[in-house]
């Protein structure tokens, strides 16, 4: 029977991204957008173990009036970690008025266009500190596609992209996060729906489904094996024409 050991998992995690930065940034920032939710709020403690706070950086991205901010502010101020409110109320009118000026949009455009925003902004604020941004989603998440391409989807570095929402969890139990932020229910914070509405099923049906192939709900599986397989190009490099010439690397 597969046991999740969460204390080991942490530990090797914080040596993992300890490991990343010494390879491919020494003496950089991480940097993260802060929503409140489980996944921001264990990226960030993660984080906050293996380099210190001060190396953390938190982006807060209302867009407009945010009803439940005050979980990122707690999540920074509970990490003690540096933190910018970046409001993209601005922009996303501004791009959503310019594109309805010539074509309709789709409700599913509109609402990715928010994720968007929020990472262009987040790269901003890491090139301007000397970051690399933390990708935030999880292994439950990708397998069924559940994240915007080119949004909440990218990152330099993913810490939690092989453990599924209960293991995020216990990892935020062990950590010693709020709980209040890790039993927050998952939401998307872009159509007013929880992600399990969103999706069809439940996290707890879907993470059992991952680590061990079994599912009693049979609809629930054809809709989970569906949403798998036409997303799976979301976590595959993007495809290129190779004539297959040769290309010399210096020794």
């Amino acid at each position: 029977m597969y046991q999740f050991n969460a204390e080991q998992a942490a530990n090797a995690c914080i040596e993992w991204i300890r490991r990343f930065f010494d390879e491919n940034g020494k003496d950089c920032n991480a940097v993260l957008g802060i929503s409140g939710g489980k996944d921001s709020t264990v990226s960030a403690a993660l984080c906050a173990r293996a380099l210190g706070p001060d190396r953390v950086i938190g982006v807060l991205m209302p867009n407009g009036d945010q009803a439940d901010i005050d979980c990122s502010f707690q999540i920074c101020k509970h990490l003690g970690i540096r933190h910018y409110v970046i409001n993209i109320k601005d922009s996303f009118d501004g791009l959503k008025k310019a594109l309805s000026e010539q074509m309709e949009l789709s409700a599913q455009t509109t609402i990715n266009m928010a994720p968007r925003i929020r990472m262009t902004t987040v790269y901003a604020v890491s090139q301007s500190h000397n970051g690399r941004v933390v990708n935030t989603c999880n292994l439950s998440e990708d397998w069924v596609g559940y994240s915007t391409r080119y949004g909440d989807s990218v990152g330099d570095f993913s810490p939690l992209s092989h453990f599924t929402v209960q293991e995020v969890k216990a990892i935020g139990r062990y950590l010693g996060v709020p709980m209040n932020l890790v039993e927050k229910a998952p939401s998307d914070g872009l159509c007013g729906r929880t992600d399990e509405d969103n999706l069809g099923f439940t996290y707890a049906e879907l993470d059992h489904y991952i680590r061990t192939g079994e599912i009693e709900n049979e609809e629930h599986k054809a809709l989970i094996d569906r949403k798998h397989r036409i997303n799976l190009f979301k976590l595959a490099l993007m495809p290129s024409f190779d004539m297959g010439i040769e290309v010399a690397i210096p020794e």
